[in-house]
This record gives structure tokens, C-alpha cells and sequence, in this order.
């Protein structure tokens, strides 16, 4: 039942995530070594044709790359973007809003990232929200590990969007349009964004009671905006250009505008986005090196990042171990369990999603299971819907690039943003299939 590539397919994302999680070895360093030596002893024992494991790698590394320059210039656009002040009358509404309470703060985070996230782009929404809510978690000496759990949980829901990467996919792979897939879904999407509230709400009890301890003199609650900027490790006073704010504004809603609409292909728009930006508002040569000196650290590690998850992708596909895994799933499901099709496509799809690219997944797996399930009465649109209640934990996947921004954003750990909010992402995922059993979404049984 399970081929000796499989298993090896297996140990090789177990020992992985291990390795990240215990913090044996960094994420680049594991992405980059795990599968190389997987590959080897695949080569050894298996008979997988490693002559070509170069061009696997490489071949891994091609297609992640527009990924890896849109994030590169992405960083370097929005960092642009705070430096010359743009979010600041953001932070002051927020900032008036919130009152210094971290109930209000965490609940506020959770709604900016679900309205940002409608775009469909989760670096788009990384960016924005941490832009204009790290400054007051820093102030506030808040755990950013909620902001980064609870921005990305927001991000999962809207990730289900017709124009986001996973339901495009299920709708190609299956000839299905958005209103099969997509509209059922809507109850669903709902409900678990009104958790993700609840979970933000449940932090935010959390951090004031934590906060309470603190000495009366640790937090200036009536703290300025400006003095809240200032305190931040990324904040460039002299940098901020407030005569070139409708310029700016302009620019990056022109830039969303044009991302939403894909008139050009998104690294592309990035890189002119920030090479207009970076001269209309520093002209001068020596400023323009400052300013990328500001955010090239944050652009290099993201970068490294996403190409090493490339060599593990390519190799994972290149051995074929994608496919072996995905054989092994499916023939271990017994015919007396087809007629549970649909809830078992949910369940797996979260593991699916998370240790290989939502590529092999939607491409290669969900016609198979669809093609399965249609032998014992279920359309191919529930097999298609229940395949993408798995998304609410997919972007905690080291194979998902935007998700390494988001931590060098916030300033933690990959493996630590793991841990935390792991049981959290679990949570939403259980919310999202009890409500699209409720209503209907796919059936319990055939």
C-alpha cells in the first residue's frame, strides 16, 4: 500500500518539520539540505534517477522565482511606503480608536487583515496590516506572535476568494466556474472569520491581563502617534516625505488596482512601482542607497527563503515523490469508505496542502479523488469544495513563500510563528467543516 518512495516521501517532510520546530536547524538550511539527502537515499535504495537531481533543484527554483522577485520588490515598495509616512494617518486612526486596549488592538487587527486580504494577494496583506499595526503592538509591548497568528488566520479565510490561488485552481483542474465552488462556500467563510474575531478577541483578554502586571510606568497609553513611530526599530523620522502623501496614496491604490486586475504580471508591477516611488520621492542618489540599504536585509532573507523552498519543492516533484504520496492516500482509503468521500477529501486536504505545493494537490490528487468519489454518487463540485477546507491551515506550509515575509516582517521565528499559532490555524479549520457540513457544502455521506 505505501511504496518505499512514499515513506521515504514522508520521513523526508517529518523530518523536516522537526528539524524547524525544535529549532535543530534553520528553515533555509532545512529546505535546502532535508530533501538533498532524501534525494540520495532515494537514489540508493529506491532506484530514483538522481543524474538529473541539478535539474530538479533548478527546475524548482525557476518556477518559484517571479515569487521571489515580487516579494523582493514587494518588501522593498512597502518598506518605501512606511518610510516616506503613508501609513502614518492610518496608525493615528487606529491609534484614536484603539485606546490603548489590547482587546480593541487585537479585534482591530483581525478586521483590517480580513478587509486588506479581499485583494487575494497575502503579501499585499502582510505588508499593509503589519505596516499599521507592529508600531503600536512594539509600543504597547504586546506579543507580536498574536499579531503574525492572528493576521494570518484572516488571511487563510480570504484566501478561499475566486481570485485567490486555491479555489482558481480547483475551478481549472475540475472545469467547474466560482459559482459551483465558490458561493456554497460563503457561510462557511463567514463563520470562520467570526472566529478568527473571537480567537483575536480571546488574545486580547489575554494581553491585558498580562499587561495589568506590568509597572504602572512600562506603557504610555496616551502616547502620540509620533512618539509611537519613534519608538519603532523600523521607523525613519527624517525619511517621512508628508508633501508627497496624495503621490503616494495614489501609487500604491493604482498598484492594488493593477494587482487585482493583473495588467501586468506581479513582479513586474512591484518593480515599477518602487522604481517610480524611490525617485519621485528620493531623488538624490546617496538617499535612494539608504533607503534600500534600510530594507535590503528583510528583502535577502525572504529572498533566500523563497528559493530554497524551491529546491524543495523540485526535488519533492522531481523523484516523484509527490506522486507517490498521493498514490499511497488514495489507495489506502477502502471502498467501504467511499461513500465518505467528501468528508475524507476535507480532512485530507489539510496535510495535503500544508507538506506539498496546492499545485500538486489540486492538479494532480483532486481529479483523482473527484473521478473516485463520482463512483459512489458525489459531484465532482463537492469533491472540489471539500478540497479547499484544508487552506485554513495551508499558509503555515513552509512551501508557501508569503508566509516568510510575514515573520521577517513581525520579527519571529518561522518554526516559533509554527508552534504558536498552529492550533489556532486547527481550530479554524474544524469551524470552516462543521459549517460546510451544516449547510450543505458537501455531505457527510453519499
Amino acid at each position: 500500500m505505501f511504496s518505499t518512495l512514499s515513506i521515504l516521501a514522508f520521513a523526508m517532510v517529518a523530518t523536516f518539520m522537526v528539524l524547524i520546530m525544535t529549532k535543530r536547524l534553520s528553515a533555509i538550511v532545512a529546505l535546502i539540505l532535508v530533501p538533498v539527502v532524501f534525494a540520495l537515499i532515494a537514489g540508493a535504495i529506491n532506484g530514483v534517477d538522481i543524474s538529473e537531481l541539478g535539474t530538479m533543484m533548478m527546475d524548482g527554483v525557476k518556477e518559484l522565482a517571479p515569487t521571489g522577485v515580487m516579494l523582493v520588490f514587494g518588501i522593498l515598495f512597502f518598506g518605501l511606503m512606511i518610510d516616506v509616512g503613508l501609513f502614518d494617518p492610518m496608525i493615528a486612526a487606529i491609534v484614536k480608536l484603539v485606546d490603548g486596549d489590547p482587546v480593541r488592538i487585537m479585534i482591530g487587527t483581525a478586521v483590517l487583515a480580513l478587509l486588506v486580504s479581499l485583494d487575494g494577494d497575502g503579501a499585499t496583506t502582510y505588508m499593509i496590516t503589519t505596516a499599521a499595526m507592529l508600531p503600536l503592538y512594539r509600543h504597547m509591548k504586546m506579543d507580536v506572535r498574536m499579531l503574525a497568528c492572528v493576521i494570518i488566520m484572516a488571511g487563510a479565510v480570504m484566501n478561499i476568494l475566486p481570485w485567490g490561488g486555491p479555489t482558481a485552481r480547483v475551478m481549472s483542474a475540475l472545469k467547474l466556474d466560482a459559482s459551483q465552488i465558490f458561493v456554497p462556500l460563503i457561510p462557511a467563510m463567514l463563520g470562520t472569520a467570526g472566529w478568527v474575531i473571537f480567537v483575536a478577541y480571546r488574545f486580547g483578554l489575554k494581553e491585558r491581563a498580562r499587561l495589568a502586571l506590568l509597572p504602572h510606568d512600562a506603557i504610555d497609553e496616551e502616547a502620540s502617534v509620533e512618539e509611537i513611530l519613534a519608538e519603532d526599530e523600523e521607523s525613519h523620522p527624517e525619511a517621512r516625505k508628508p508633501k508627497l502623501f496624495w503621490f503616494n496614496l495614489a501609487m500604491t491604490v493604482g498598484l492594488l488596482v493593477a494587482l487585482i486586475m493583473g495588467t501586468l504580471p506581479l513582479a513586474v508591477l512591484f518593480m515599477l512601482a518602487y522604481a517610480i516611488a524611490i525617485t519621485v520621492n528620493y531623488p538624490s542618489l546617496e538617499q535612494q542607497r539608504e533607503r534600500l540599504a534600510a530594507h535590503a536585509g528583510n528583502a535577502l532573507s525572504v529572498a533566500g527563503l523563497v528559493f530554497a523552498a524551491g529546491i524543495f519543492t523540485g526535488i519533492l516533484s522531481g523523484t516523484k515523490m509527490v506522486d507517490a504520496m498521493s498514490a499511497s492516500v488514495i489507495a489506502a482509503i477502502p471502498p467501504s469508505m467511499g461513500p465518505y468521500l467528501a468528508p475524507i477529501t476535507a480532512l485530507l486536504s489539510a496535510p495535503f496542502t500544508f507538506f506539498i505545493s496546492n499545485d500538486a494537490f489540486y492538479f494532480g490528487m483532486l481529479p483523482i479523488l473527484a473521478e473516485t468519489g463520482s463512483a459512489y454518487g458525489l459531484s465532482a463540485a463537492e469533491i472540489g469544495r471539500a478540497s479547499l477546507v484544508g487552506q485554513q491551515v495551508h499558509l503555515l506550509s513552509p512551501l508557501v513563500a508569503s508566509t516568510y515575509l510575514l515573520v521577517g516582517f513581525v520579527g519571529i521565528e518561522f518554526g516559533e510563528h509554527q508552534r504558536f499559532t498552529l492550533k489556532w490555524a486547527i481550530g479554524s479549520f474544524f469551524v470552516f467543516f462543521l459549517i460546510a457540513l451544516a449547510t450543505g457544502v458537501f455531505p457527510l455521506v453519499a
